[in-house]
This record gives C-alpha cells, sequence and structure tokens, in this order.
C-alpha cells in the first residue's frame, strides 16, 4: 500500500507539473522586479534587453516569435523601451513593412545589470543542487522549453490567421 501511495504521489506530482513551473516563474517575476526596480525597467523588459542587445536590428516581428508574445505586447513594450530612450527603432530599407530594432548606449550599459540579476537569481535557485543534479535538471528545462515554445508558436500562428 505503501509503494501504490508514492506512485500515485508521483504521478499527480507530473501531472501538477505546470503548478510548479508556474510557482517558480511567479517567484521569478517578483524577484526580478524587485531588483531592476532600480534600473528603470521591469521584470516583462528584460528579455526584450537580452534579445535586442544579442541581435541589434532585430525585425520587431522576430521578437515575438523569440520570446512567444503576441506582435500586439511586442509593440507595447518596443514603445515603451523607446520612451525610455532604451532602443531604437527604424524601418527596413528594402522592405518598409518591417521594422527594426537597435539598443542605444543607455541599453547597453543595462545589459551587465540584467545579467547580473539573473545570474544571481539562478545560482540562489541551483544553490542545493549538486553538478550531476545541475546537469539533469537543465537538460529536462530545455526540452520541456522546446516542446512549450513549438505549441506556442502554432497557437500563435492559429491566431494570428483568424479574422
Amino acid at each position: 500500500v505503501g509503494s501504490e501511495m508514492c506512485i500515485r504521489d508521483r504521478r499527480e506530482k507530473m501531472n501538477g507539473i505546470m503548478k510548479y513551473i508556474n510557482r517558480i516563474a511567479r517567484s521569478n517575476e517578483v524577484v526580478y522586479a524587485n531588483r531592476l526596480r532600480g534600473y528603470g525597467i521591469t521584470q516583462s523588459q528584460h528579455p526584450y534587453i537580452l534579445l535586442i542587445c544579442r541581435e541589434p536590428g532585430i525585425p520587431q516581428e522576430k521578437i515575438s516569435r523569440e520570446i512567444c508574445v503576441n506582435k500586439s505586447s511586442v509593440t507595447r513594450q518596443i514603445t515603451i523601451l523607446e520612451e525610455k530612450g532604451l532602443i531604437v527603432r527604424k524601418q527596413d530599407q528594402t522592405d518598409r513593412r518591417v521594422w527594426r530594432v537597435y539598443p542605444t548606449q543607455r541599453m547597453q550599459e543595462l545589459l551587465p545589470h540584467v545579467r547580473q540579476v539573473m545570474k544571481e537569481w539562478n545560482e540562489y535557485l541551483l544553490e542545493e543542487f549538486d553538478e550531476e543534479q545541475r546537469e539533469h535538471l537543465i537538460a529536462a528545462l530545455e526540452q520541456l522549453a522546446r516542446r512549450a515554445q513549438d505549441a506556442a508558436k502554432e497557437n500563435l500562428k492559429g491566431r494570428e490567421r483568424q479574422p
């Protein structure tokens, strides 16, 4: 009976995996919001900063695909970042429908601070894990993230086609 209970508990935990992922994500939002507040950015803006600094001139539409956020949300965040003087939008020379996003010097200066916040948070979360546990966890999370991102991209495509 004891082992049956253990198996059922494990199955319930597996079925509730999103409960744990969501709890981590909400905690992440709280920590990032607190630690990034002093830099005048929000926790939801940090993925934009990382991506735009990594790919200067990235088309605005690609940002939507890369971070799995709908186009209207990207437009809203890009507008805010532009108003804060963190990015510059320029129309593509060959395709006038495409807007490219470039980081300003100010955004480039924020990048090390954003990375430091991420590094400290990751170190804190993994503090109690040995190296092998870390490797297994990261591999499993990468696999889950790929599948989730593929599903999200498919769902975003479906929504964009609807009237």
